[in-house]
């Protein structure tokens, strides 16, 4: 299907459904299960934590959740199908910074927008990235990763889950806020990246918190920071970056949005539910044992999330000169 063929179709699904979904607002909402659309496939981080919460969100709303597997296209296609889902609050979407901020502002013509087609409902979790090098790199701190990179400009390769992926932008974030050259070798998920960073074939990565932790534990890697304000319940004796260079913060996140024609008290609804879900005995614990950290909040709030850190991306990608192609 061609792009303007799947914005077509993602506007006249739209305008069909804005026409019932007033009335399904009033029909005693959710009269039947909901589906969950995750733009990856089984198995990965956003897979888990979908789950997690789907099956105790269930609990709370009196109907089944079903997870839906939408992936392929970097996340284009799930996400392109939650945004032309029709808006009575039966389909939701694990929104993250890579689909809501990072695409958006790597690619200009994508069939979505995330602010115009998305109501936000709550943030579900945050985590941080740790920046790990192979144990052979002379550099046992952040401030030594900096000053190195800067005494041999070029010298230090860093791997990444492939151009554009949060692992990328991390490390550019990092490049722009110190001053640093570091060269990007792109591969094609975190599994190989890690492969090659533990052979010494490339020196550095800026990964999420899951895939690394293993490594970092077994010494495979040396972990010299995290890029959270406070330290990482994980690896509370790792500084964060912020500790070396003040106010650096990146953080990975996910959270549930809905098409943005859902009715405002069917959103309402979906956000006392879910917060209650992520304040359920256990909820914490899960999420903890992930690697990451709960985190809800307001629509509005997490609104302000999107917004913000989609100009940050599209900023950062101007100025670094990023290209996916």
């Amino acid at each position: 299907m061609t792009m303007k063929a799947i914005v077509g179709s993602t506007l006249s699904a739209m305008a069909l459904a804005a026409g019932i979904a007033p009335a399904l607002a009033q029909d005693g909402y959710p009269t039947k299960p909901l589906r969950l659309i995750v733009p990856f496939p089984p198995g990965g981080g956003n897979d888990i934590l979908a789950r997690t919460v789907s099956q105790r969100l269930g609990e709370v709303v009196g109907q089944q959740i079903v997870v839906d597997n939408r992936g392929g296209a970097g996340g284009l296609i799930g996400t392109v199908t939650a945004a032309q889902s029709a808006p009575d609050g039966y389909t939701l979407f694990l929104g993250s910074v890579g689909n809501l901020a990072h695409n958006p502002a790597l690619q200009k013509n994508l069939p979505y927008d995330p602010v115009r087609d998305f109501a936000p409902v709550t943030l579900l979790a945050t985590s941080p990235f740790i920046v790990a090098v192979n144990p052979g790199v002379a550099a046992q701190n952040i401030r030594e990763l900096i000053a190195l990179a800067k005494a041999k400009p070029g010298a230090l390769n860093y791997a990444s889950a492939g151009p554009g992926s949060s692992l990328h932008m991390t490390a550019e974030l990092f490049k722009h806020a110190t001053g640093t050259n570091m060269v990007h070798v792109a591969y094609k998920g975190t599994a190989p990246a890690f492969t090659d960073l533990i052979a010494g074939q490339v020196q550095v990565i800026f990964s999420t918190m899951p895939p690394a932790l293993p490594h970092v534990k077994s010494g495979r890697v040396r972990a010299l920071g995290t890029t959270g304000l406070k330290r990482a319940a994980a690896v509370p004796d790792v500084p964060t970056v912020a500790e070396t260079i003040p106010g650096f913060e990146v953080l990975n996140w996910q959270g549930i949005v809905v098409q943005r024609k859902t009715p405002p008290a069917i959103v309402a609804r979906l956000h006392r539910d879910v917060v209650a879900t992520m304040k359920a005995s256990g909820m914490q614990e899960a999420v903890s044992a992930q690697g990451l950290d709960a985190a809800t909040g307001t629509p509005e709030q997490f609104g302000a999330l999107i917004r913000a850190e989609l100009k940050r991306y599209t900023e950062l990608v101007r100025t670094a000169g990023i290209r996916v192609d």
